[in-house]
């Protein structure tokens, strides 16, 4: 991995076994969006430390398990295929995600994760 931006977003995805909010959130920009498709866009800090903080802490473990990652031939978009895994008491919910990452200045500007959701509320029921 000789792209600075893909071994910033392969970081950034390791971060969140430590399952540290502040921490996760030091990799976004203040005017950055997360935008979990299909669901609204997350727009700013606070935004995105909501929508994070409804995954870390009721989890027991977390891991994200990238498959492929590479960026645009300038480094600045990242894609990443990925293998959600959030442990949440006996259940392990296992999530295929592709994820879009814009960078800029060393931070992430813009995430986008496209999964199915039927497949995280399937897994994640009573």
């Amino acid at each position: 991995m000789t792209n600075p931006n893909e071994a910033l977003v392969s970081e950034f995805c390791d971060a969140w076994a430590a399952r540290d909010v502040d921490a996760i959130l030091a990799y976004f920009h203040d005017d950055a969006v997360y935008h979990n498709i299909p669901v609204e866009p997350a727009v700013g800090p606070e935004a995105i430390r909501a929508v994070v903080e409804m995954f870390v802490p009721p989890a027991d473990a977390i891991e994200f398990v990238v498959h492929h990652i590479f960026s645009n031939p300038a480094g600045d978009v990242v894609f990443t295929e990925r293998t959600d895994r959030f442990v949440m008491g006996d259940k392990t919910i296992e999530l295929p995600v592709a994820g879009v990452f814009e960078l800029r200045d060393g931070k992430i500007a813009a995430w986008r994760d496209y999964f199915d959701l039927q497949t995280f509320m399937s897994q994640s029921a009573p």
